[in-house]
């Protein structure tokens, strides 16, 4: 029952009920590390990154190298796979030793295990395009939150920091230029410290262009070349 309701949660249906066991396996509880999730751990890891990849070249194309790093550095951590795992409640299905659990449920880095563990298992049950669709489903909103700034790095936050650090001000936004249609907009904004104005920087919404606008000051500051060319 655990197993069918287990994926009744993932919203898999596996033809070989194995692999789904394996993967909620912690050393632990196995009579050999090889008949744990370690190994499906290792190759679902692989597989999380690359699909990651793929979603963030496809999805932000003016993104360069360095940020689509950053973003996926968020994304794919330990917390964040830890943090899926906990929602989805995977703690439940999980086998675990004695001493492993405790009354507020396993330990997170076990929690991120098993999410991996899940995405190799279900790659080798169904293929890739199982495994990404299982991956998106729960990890694009994630790459939305980190692009908005409510996951990882929040560059309004730290520019904050600094100008009230070394100015004793507050940065204010401006808003520039917009362009597109009403549907899909693109809004050109520029930060400012006092009377220190900032290389303004383009987002698909205002959130983003903020955040944009936060770090291309905060390049500025450090006396780097902005990440984002407004032109």
């Amino acid at each position: 029952m655990q197993l069918e309701h287990c994926q009744d949660v993932l919203g898999y249906r596996f033809r070989d009920p194995t692999f789904l066991r394996e993967a909620l396996t912690h050393a632990s509880s196995a009579n050999h590390r090889l008949s744990s999730n370690e190994r499906l751990e290792f190759l679902g890891d692989a597989i999380l990154g690359a699909i990651v990849c793929e979603l963030l070249f496809r999805k932000f194309p003016e993104y360069q190298e360095g940020e689509m790093t950053r973003i996926k550095s968020v994304v794919v951590s330990r917390q964040t796979c830890a943090k899926i795992s906990a929602k989805l409640g995977f703690d439940e299905f999980l086998l675990l030793g004695k001493g492993m659990g405790s009354s507020d449920g396993p330990p997170s880095s076990v929690l991120a295990d098993v999410f991996e563990s899940l995405i190799g298992a279900i790659y080798l049950d169904g293929g890739m395009e199982a495994a990404k669709r299982f991956i998106l489903k729960h990890i694009e909103t994630e790459v939305d939150a980190t692009v908005d700034g409510h996951g990882g790095v929040n560059y309004k936050s730290n520019l904050q920091q600094v100008a009230q650090r070394q100015f004793g001000e507050t940065p204010t936004y401006t808003l520039l230029d917009e362009k597109g249609p009403d549907h899909s907009k693109c809004f050109k904004i520029a930060a400012q410290i006092g009377r220190h104005g900032y290389a303004p920087a383009w987002g698909r919404n205002k959130k983003e262009a903020e955040q944009r606008a936060a770090m291309n000051a905060l390049s500025q500051l450090a006396g780097d070349a902005v990440p984002y060319a407004s032109d």
